[in-house]
């Protein structure tokens, strides 16, 4: 039934796209101040939807962590307006040109940014990833079609409801911006065989949903999200600043994909460095995990099954290594990180170089918590998403990430004539 309901939505979404593509940068900006507005004028309405989601995701048993990311505020609400304030002072992305020739048979060819056209995203329980990704999508010129967890589906129908009105009121194409509203776990199904309606399918939460959507869609995914994040504290590290960091990446907020998962200690420090590390995060309510050399050094902690090591717990728990060195700490990441953050907490510069240039990660910090790999901190105003794949972005996605390339070519009448290039030989039959 709500099949045909989704395929509408997508195509009142792509309609929209086009007409969208071509609007001023001015009329966006504005329309995207006109949104933050909204948003604060509104934060009653949107407060007591989310209050309704957070009061039966507690009466279903959600744990702690992730009621955490459900739960909105006063705070959070302006944080998500100001967001959106912010993209709009960003440069725009579009129409910047970034290659430039012209060919001795007189063509000018000019490459320049484009919107990739309509992007899907499906996310979890984090109403703030509605306005972050309507902000973003707008900017970049693309229409954009939402599908939000189930648990915060009041949240996000306010939050978009209060959006769409304010970008129509002030000029944006009519069907831009499209939230599906049904609960079913179906409608991704649907969303993901929308090819020739969504042009990129962006999924944010956790690793089973991004698995499904790798394997099932039929739209090109940019797969997100999953942090199984590292910090590696060498026996060259300041110790004071080693515990800052370690409390910071597990505690600050241990549901977010940018929390540290695992922590590697170098052997020379092992025994100076674990016992204070242990207090500090046993008076956070932190369940240590560790190997059998961290276990000897810490008796009163649980022992770490190999599962530990590939698990993104998302709460209070940290598995820990102790490793012989530097070697092996990245060999330990390399095999079991998802490609997110990962930090070296040292004073050796050489070190320090050699981490960033061998782990794999989007991300690959010296001393400073895994917790800034985010939009907002990184200077784009906020993500739709932080990339853990090699091919069209990785990283936090800001507004460039959201575009593709056009080529734009100028001629005087050429016509391509049937004889080979004196540079090469045309060889098989792909050759044109």
């Amino acid at each position: 039934m709500f099949e045909q309901e989704i395929r509408t939505q997508a195509e009142a979404a792509k309609s929209a796209s086009y007409r969208l593509s071509t609007l001023r940068t001015d009329a966006r900006n504005e329309a995207l101040c006109v949104m933050a507005d909204a948003l604060m004028a509104h934060r009653g309405r949107i407060l007591h939807e989310n209050a309704a989601d957070v009061e039966e995701a507690t009466a279903a048993g959600m744990r702690t962590s992730y009621l955490d990311r459900l739960r909105l505020n006063e705070e959070r609400i302006s944080s998500m307006a100001e967001g959106l304030r912010l993209i709009a002072a960003l440069p725009d992305p579009l129409g910047r040109e970034d290659y430039s020739v012209r060919r001795p048979n007189g063509l000018e060819i000019r490459r320049m940014r484009v919107p990739l056209g309509v992007v899907g995203i499906i996310y979890e329980a984090r109403p703030n990833v509605t306005a972050d990704a309507i902000g973003l999508c707008l900017k970049s010129g693309n229409a954009v079609l939402l599908r939000g967890g189930s648990d915060a589906l009041r949240s996000n129908l306010a939050i978009a409801k209060v959006l769409s009105r304010a970008a129509y009121t002030a000029g944006i194409p009519q069907g831009a911006i499209q939230l599906l509203a049904m609960k079913e776990r179906a409608a991704v199904d649907v969303m993901t065989h929308l090819t020739g309606l969504l042009d990129v399918i962006i999924p944010r939460g956790g690793a089973g949903l991004i698995r499904r959507i790798v394997e099932n869609s039929t739209v090109p995914v940019i797969e997100t999200g999953a942090g199984i994040c590292h910090i590696y504290v060498d026996c060259a590290a300041d110790i004071s600043m080693a515990l800052r960091i370690v409390e910071n990446a597990k505690v600050s907020r241990p549901s977010v994909c940018n929390a540290a998962e695992t922590l590697l200690v170098h052997e020379g420090i092992a025994e100076e460095f674990l016992p204070q590390m242990a207090q500090i995060l046993h008076a956070d309510g932190v369940e240590l995990r560790g190997c059998p050399k961290t276990c000897a050094i810490l008796s009163d902690i649980v022992a770490a099954s190999e599962e530990d090591w590939s698990t993104e717990y998302g709460d209070l728990i940290l598995s820990v290594r102790i490793v012989t060195d530097m070697e092996a700490a990245i060999a330990h990441i390399n095999q079991y990180n998802t490609g997110h953050s990962e930090t070296i907490i040292t004073n050796d510069i050489r070190a320090a170089h050699t981490f960033q240039q061998r782990v794999d990660a989007s991300t690959v910090y010296v001393n400073a918590s895994t917790r800034f790999t985010d939009g907002f901190e990184f200077g784009f105003g906020a993500e739709i998403g932080i990339s853990t794949q090699k091919l069209h972005v990785r990283g936090p996605m800001g507004l460039d990430a959201l575009t593709s390339t056009k080529y734009l070519v100028y001629g005087e009448g050429q016509i391509r004539e049937n004889t080979p290039s004196p540079q090469r030989k045309e060889t098989n039959e792909c050759d044109v």
